[in-house]
C-alpha cells in the first residue's frame, strides 16, 4: 500500500488557503481552490493517489457532489476507469437510488443513477463492481456514510473511502463502513 511521503504532504498542504471566520465566525476554513490552481501541488495529490491504487483492482471512480468530481475524474481517466457521480437530490436525469443523511439543522439526500455500476451492480464478470469513493474533505462523514450505503446498496463494493482531508477532531469516519484513507489529517 503506497504511502504519501512527509514532502509531498507538505506541497500539498501548503497549497490549501486557510480562509478564517468562514461561513461563519469561529471556523477556519480550508480553500482547496488554490491547490487545484497549483500545477505542481495538484499533480503531486493526483499522482500519489494513482500510485496508491493503480493495484487495487478498481472498476470504478464514484466521486461526491461536487469537488468530490474534480479528484475523482482525474484519478479515474489516470487510472482508465469510469468515473461515476453522487448527486444531490433531484440533479440526475435517469432512474436513482436515494440515501438520506442528517445535517446539523435537518436532512439532505444523495442519489446514485440505478445502473451506475453495471446491471445490479456487478461488473462484465458477475461480481459485484469493486468502488473507491472519493470526496475533498471529510467532517462529521454524514455525506460519506450516505455515498457508501449508495454504492452498496445498488449492489457495488465500496473497497475504500478517500478524502483529501480530513479533520480527525470531528471523527468522522467511524461510522463510514468501508476503509477510510485520508492524505491530509487536521487536527
Amino acid at each position: 500500500m503506497h504511502t504519501i511521503s512527509q514532502e509531498d504532504k507538505k506541497i500539498i498542504l501548503d497549497s490549501i488557503r486557510d480562509i478564517p471566520d468562514f461561513p461563519k465566525k469561529g471556523i477556519i476554513f480550508k480553500d482547496i481552490s488554490t491547490l487545484l490552481s497549483n500545477p505542481k501541488s495538484l499533480n503531486t495529490l493526483m499522482t500519489h493517489l494513482e500510485n496508491r491504487y493503480k493495484t487495487y483492482e478498481l472498476d470504478y471512480i464514484a466521486g461526491i457532489d461536487a469537488r468530490g468530481f474534480i479528484f475523482g475524474s482525474i484519478l479515474a481517466d489516470r487510472l482508465g476507469l469510469g468515473f461515476v457521480t453522487i448527486r444531490k437530490k433531484g440533479k440526475l436525469p435517469y432512474t436513482t437510488v436515494a440515501e438520506k443523511y442528517s445535517l446539523e439543522y435537518g436532512f439532505d439526500e444523495v442519489e446514485v443513477h440505478i445502473d451506475a455500476f453495471g446491471d445490479n451492480g456487478c461488473c462484465q464478470t458477475g461480481t459485484p463492481a469493486k468502488v473507491l469513493l472519493i470526496d475533498d474533505l471529510i467532517a462529521t462523514g454524514g455525506t460519506a456514510v450516505a455515498a457508501t450505503n449508495l454504492i452498496n446498496k445498488v449492489g457495488a463494493k465500496c473497497v475504500e473511502v478517500c478524502f483529501v482531508m480530513e479533520l480527525g477532531f470531528l471523527n468522522g469516519r467511524k461510522e463510514i463502513d468501508a476503509p477510510v484513507y485520508s492524505v491530509l489529517e487536521i487536527d
